[in-house]
Protein backbone atom coordinates (compact mmCIF):
# COMPACT_ATOMS: atom_id res chain seq x y z
CA UNK A 1 0.00 0.00 0.00
CA UNK A 2 1.60 3.02 -1.39
CA UNK A 3 1.06 6.20 1.10
CA UNK A 4 0.68 9.73 -1.23
CA UNK A 5 1.64 13.28 -0.29
CA UNK A 6 -2.21 14.08 0.45
CA UNK A 7 -2.38 11.53 2.81
CA UNK A 8 0.89 12.76 4.52
CA UNK A 9 -0.88 14.60 8.40
CA UNK A 10 0.84 18.17 8.28
CA UNK A 11 0.33 20.67 10.87
CA UNK A 12 1.19 24.12 10.14
CA UNK A 13 2.78 26.14 13.70
CA UNK A 14 2.94 29.67 13.23
CA UNK A 15 6.98 29.46 14.67
CA UNK A 16 7.77 32.32 17.10
CA UNK A 17 11.54 33.13 18.32
CA UNK A 18 10.43 34.80 21.28
CA UNK A 19 12.23 37.47 20.64
CA UNK A 20 9.43 40.15 20.71
CA UNK A 21 8.80 40.36 23.99
CA UNK A 22 12.62 40.75 24.55
CA UNK A 23 13.40 43.37 21.66
CA UNK A 24 10.72 44.87 24.00
CA UNK A 25 12.24 44.73 27.32
CA UNK A 26 15.65 46.09 25.82
CA UNK A 27 14.02 49.01 24.25
CA UNK A 28 11.90 49.84 27.17
CA UNK A 29 15.84 49.42 29.24
CA UNK A 30 17.57 51.75 26.50
CA UNK A 31 14.87 54.64 27.16
CA UNK A 32 15.22 54.31 31.17
CA UNK A 33 19.12 55.26 30.38
CA UNK A 34 18.12 57.42 27.82
CA UNK A 35 16.54 59.37 30.33
CA UNK A 36 18.56 58.79 33.26
CA UNK A 37 22.18 59.40 31.15
CA UNK A 38 21.33 60.93 27.74
CA UNK A 39 22.79 57.56 26.48
CA UNK A 40 21.23 56.55 22.72
CA UNK A 41 20.96 53.36 21.52
CA UNK A 42 20.54 51.53 18.25
CA UNK A 43 18.77 48.13 17.76
CA UNK A 44 19.52 46.32 14.48
CA UNK A 45 16.07 44.53 13.21
CA UNK A 46 17.85 42.52 10.62
CA UNK A 47 20.59 41.03 12.73
CA UNK A 48 17.85 39.50 14.88
CA UNK A 49 16.68 36.20 14.31
CA UNK A 50 13.02 37.12 13.52
CA UNK A 51 10.50 34.31 12.14
CA UNK A 52 8.01 35.47 9.51
CA UNK A 53 5.61 38.06 11.18
CA UNK A 54 7.39 39.46 13.92
CA UNK A 55 8.71 42.23 12.29
CA UNK A 56 5.06 43.29 12.01
CA UNK A 57 4.44 42.26 15.59
CA UNK A 58 6.89 44.79 16.60
CA UNK A 59 5.51 47.49 14.18
CA UNK A 60 2.36 47.14 15.80
CA UNK A 61 3.98 46.78 19.37
CA UNK A 62 5.58 50.48 19.04
CA UNK A 63 2.82 52.13 17.13
CA UNK A 64 2.97 55.34 15.03
CA UNK A 65 3.96 58.03 16.59
CA UNK A 66 2.90 61.75 14.95
CA UNK A 67 7.00 62.67 13.72
CA UNK A 68 8.41 61.43 10.39
CA UNK A 69 11.12 62.02 7.99
CA UNK A 70 12.58 61.30 4.71
CA UNK A 71 16.04 61.70 3.80
CA UNK A 72 17.22 61.24 0.18
CA UNK A 73 21.23 60.32 0.53
CA UNK A 74 22.84 56.95 -1.19
CA UNK A 75 18.99 55.80 -1.36
CA UNK A 76 15.93 57.13 0.75
CA UNK A 77 15.86 56.68 4.50
CA UNK A 78 12.45 56.60 6.42
CA UNK A 79 12.07 57.85 10.49
CA UNK A 80 8.90 57.09 11.66
CA UNK A 81 8.81 58.17 15.17
CA UNK A 82 6.31 55.47 17.52
CA UNK A 83 3.83 55.93 19.82
CA UNK A 84 6.74 56.13 22.63
CA UNK A 85 8.48 59.39 22.45
CA UNK A 86 12.45 58.78 21.84
CA UNK A 87 11.63 55.96 20.17
CA UNK A 88 12.10 55.57 16.39
CA UNK A 89 11.85 53.14 13.51
CA UNK A 90 14.20 54.25 11.11
CA UNK A 91 14.71 52.15 7.56
CA UNK A 92 16.94 52.65 4.64
CA UNK A 93 16.39 51.79 1.58
CA UNK A 94 18.81 51.32 -1.61
CA UNK A 95 18.56 52.88 -5.24
CA UNK A 96 16.07 49.81 -6.29
CA UNK A 97 14.03 50.35 -3.12
CA UNK A 98 14.93 47.51 -1.01
CA UNK A 99 15.36 47.65 2.58
CA UNK A 100 19.13 47.71 3.40
CA UNK A 101 18.58 48.28 6.73
CA UNK A 102 15.78 48.36 9.70
CA UNK A 103 16.51 49.59 12.76
CA UNK A 104 15.02 51.13 16.08
CA UNK A 105 16.74 54.20 17.43
CA UNK A 106 16.31 55.22 21.03
CA UNK A 107 17.24 58.97 21.05
CA UNK A 108 15.28 62.01 21.05
CA UNK A 109 15.64 62.49 17.65
CA UNK A 110 17.73 59.98 15.19
CA UNK A 111 21.48 60.78 14.48
CA UNK A 112 21.32 61.44 11.20
CA UNK A 113 18.80 63.86 11.08
CA UNK A 114 21.08 66.36 13.75
CA UNK A 115 22.61 68.70 11.60
CA UNK A 116 26.47 68.49 12.68
CA UNK A 117 28.31 71.68 14.30
CA UNK A 118 30.51 72.47 11.14
CA UNK A 119 27.09 72.24 8.53
CA UNK A 120 25.41 74.68 11.08
CA UNK A 121 28.00 77.14 11.37
CA UNK A 122 28.29 77.26 7.66
CA UNK A 123 24.53 77.68 7.15
CA UNK A 124 25.00 80.40 9.59
CA UNK A 125 28.01 82.32 7.45
CA UNK A 126 25.42 81.40 4.23
CA UNK A 127 22.26 83.24 6.02
CA UNK A 128 24.73 86.40 7.23
CA UNK A 129 25.74 86.88 3.56
CA UNK A 130 22.07 86.37 2.73
CA UNK A 131 21.53 89.15 4.82
CA UNK A 132 23.70 91.22 3.93
CA UNK A 133 22.24 91.01 0.19
CA UNK A 134 19.06 91.68 1.16
CA UNK A 135 19.84 94.77 3.16
CA UNK A 136 21.86 96.14 0.66
CA UNK A 137 19.14 95.58 -2.20
CA UNK A 138 16.82 97.94 0.26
Amino acid sequence: MSTGLSQIGVRVVDAKTGNVPLLLTEIRHAVERLLDSGETHVIDLLALPLAPGEDKRIEQALGRGEASARVDALGPSEFQETAFAGVWLVTHFNAAGEIVGRFVEIAPVPEILQAPEADIRDGLRRLADALSGVNDAQ
